[in-house]
């Protein structure tokens, strides 16, 4: 985890609350006013003692006790206000930087999804972004205000007794050093705490992303004993910030401890000798307690700012984290395109040490139907990848029609480019929302015939509420078969030049499979597409079969070419349609 500098860290964070500095300072504004009313308060004790009491002035009592109404009145209305501005800040900076990072986060490359838990990222946007409202907007309210008391406790103390403040003073010191001691570990503190909170989310998104395996394989307790772990990681980690914040106030308290007690003592002397009136010397220990009271909460404050700026760092280190594909500046559109693909003396590894695709060279026509068959881990899925630019290639180019697809930007190059995977990805809405997914604009008509087009009309229609059907989480209300076609059926939609369809049959039972394939075949008439595939009965009919091995090619023909050459397409081949032989040679 990279470390941030505090107040570089609350800078960066103020610049969300730019687009608020009017409400801001009213806002602000609003809690001078009430902080300034516990300021007056000790005034009117002091008169009270000195002159009402001393003199039995009653016309003076009635109007202080008046007076003090009035401002508990006006004190309660710029409360509220101050309350109700600085909640609509902090609550609109949260959902700003919230949106900021979900921004960054869907302009990431897959290489930074491939690296991180989705709960880490999920934590980042939930838990995180929450704990930076306590640092922008519950804070400041309590900075200000208190503020606002410390600097008019201390500006009253030395009208009434200049020689008793710097008395008072005294303690700062060591108030400062306390507060910067224990400043910097509760920071260290918090970073843990929102590391704790992320490692949580991370577990209950795995067991309830995972729930079918937990149950078949019977593995409930295991689950349980895992999250109740992380749950006393996370609780100690908590009472590990709660055990700092709990000595750092007996501290800043016994200090102002020492304050009161001199007060006391070198104030009663000046009463005695005359040099001070009693009211005053109330007065003054008063506002003593109003410079304690300031003193103590901005130690917290502190403190709670340095926790909450450790799930800023959090936040701050994803914003700061670059993609590794990124569009050029002035990249151009593609436009509607022929379909020729054509990989150039094409390299690409996903870490230094292991090459994934080397020196790979191929051409696929427009039109043209190409199989990517070979053993697992070959290489089969990067060059799918690459082709939307998903990753980009570490050498050498890949280009369609010609264009560099570096040179061109996302949006283009994706909307030309279609992608059925093998673990079809639905969204939990309806049928009709899935299918549109494809072409957000598109008819109800044109739903429909896509959906046609793909052999999921007839089943949708036998839905309870049809199109309008909710699939649930990932598509769960529906059969692996049915969830394939609404994906070709997305894919029609979206009417895409280039096809890449990555064994997007393997998963389906024999008349699934049958089904699914029909749909698909009626998808490739007029595109290019790129099949890869497991089942080699898939792709016997494909214009061209390249055998992918060890990241090259290593054999290209036909079906009945590549058997008749007798290599690694026939040996696959062998060993799904007579594995016996395989067995028995």
């Amino acid at each position: 985890m990279k470390q941030y500098n505090s107040w570089h860290s609350y800078k960066r964070l103020l610049r969300f609350v730019v687009p608020y500095k009017k409400k801001l300072a009213v806002a602000v504004f609003c809690m001078a006013v009430s902080g300034l009313s516990n300021v007056v308060v000790p005034w009117l004790i002091k008169d009270v003692i000195d002159k009402v009491l001393a003199n039995k002035d009653t016309q003076t009592l009635n109007f202080i006790c008046i007076g003090i109404l009035v401002l508990f009145v006006i004190r309660g209305f710029f409360y509220f206000w101050q309350k109700y501005l600085m909640s609509y800040i902090g609550q609109r900076i949260v959902n700003d930087i919230r949106e900021t990072l979900y921004r960054h986060i869907q302009s990431m490359s897959l290489s930074y999804f491939d690296k991180r838990k989705t709960g880490n990222i999920m934590s980042n946007l939930t838990n995180d972004v929450t704990a930076l409202q306590t640092a922008i907007a519950d804070n400041l309210i309590s900075f200000v205000q208190e503020a606002v008391i410390l600097i008019g406790s201390l500006v009253s103390m030395f009208y009434l007794y200049w020689k008793l403040t710097f008395l008072t003073l005294g303690i700062v010191p060591l108030v400062i050093f306390t507060i910067n001691y224990f400043g910097k570990r509760l920071r260290m503190a918090g970073h843990r705490v929102q590391g704790k909170l992320a490692d949580i989310t991370s577990l209950i998104e795995e067991a309830v992303s995972g729930i079918r395996i937990i149950r078949s394989f019977n593995r409930e307790e295991y689950e349980i004993a895992r999250f109740v772990d992380q749950n006393d990681k996370n609780f100690w980690a908590l009472m590990a910030t709660t055990r700092l914040t709990a000595l750092l106030t007996p501290f800043i308290q016994f200090f102002a401890a020492i304050a009161v007690v001199g007060i006391i003592w070198y104030g009663g002397m000046s009463v005695i000798d005359g040099k001070m009136t009693a009211g005053a010397l109330i007065a003054f220990l008063i506002y003593a307690v109003n410079l304690s009271n300031p003193v103590r909460r901005i130690s917290e404050i502190y403190g709670e700012i340095q926790r909450s700026l450790a799930a800023a760092d959090r936040v701050f280190e994803t914003l700061d984290t670059k993609a590794d594909v990124e569009e050029k500046k002035y990249a151009r559109d593609l436009d509607v395109v022929r379909g020729k693909v054509e990989f150039d003396h094409v390299y690409f590894s996903y870490d230094e040490a292991h090459a994934a695709l080397t020196d790979f060279n191929l051409t696929v026509n427009p039109g043209q139907v190409v199989a990517l068959v070979g053993p697992s881990g070959a290489g089969k899925s990067t060059i799918a990848n690459l082709v939307p630019r998903f990753y980009d290639v570490t050498a050498g180019s890949l280009k369609i029609d010609g264009i560099d697809v570096r040179d061109v930007t996302f949006s283009s190059l994706r909307q030309q480019v279609g992608l059925v995977p093998q673990e079809t990805m639905l969204f939990n809405a309806t049928i009709m929302d899935n299918i549109l997914y494809g072409r957000l604009a598109a008819t109800e008509a044109e739903v429909v015939a896509a959906a046609k087009a793909a052999n999921a009309h007839e089943f949708i229609k036998e839905l309870s509420d049809g199109y309008a059907t909710v699939v649930g989480d990932r598509g769960s209300a529906l059969s692996g078969g049915q969830r394939q076609r609404i994906a070709i059926a997305r894919a029609i939609l979206k009417d895409p030049r280039i096809l890449i369809l990555d064994e997007a049959t393997s998963a389906l039972d024999t008349e699934s499979e049958k089904i699914v394939q029909a749909a698909l075949e009626r998808l490739m008439q007029g595109r290019t597409s790129l099949v890869i595939a497991h089942r080699l009965s898939t792709v016997r009919n494909a214009d061209k079969i390249i055998v992918i091995n060890h990241g090259s090619i290593a054999e290209a023909g036909t079906h009945d070419e590549l058997l008749a050459a007798d290599g690694l397409y026939a040996s696959l081949y062998a060993v799904q349609f007579n594995p016996s032989a395989v067995t028995e040679g």
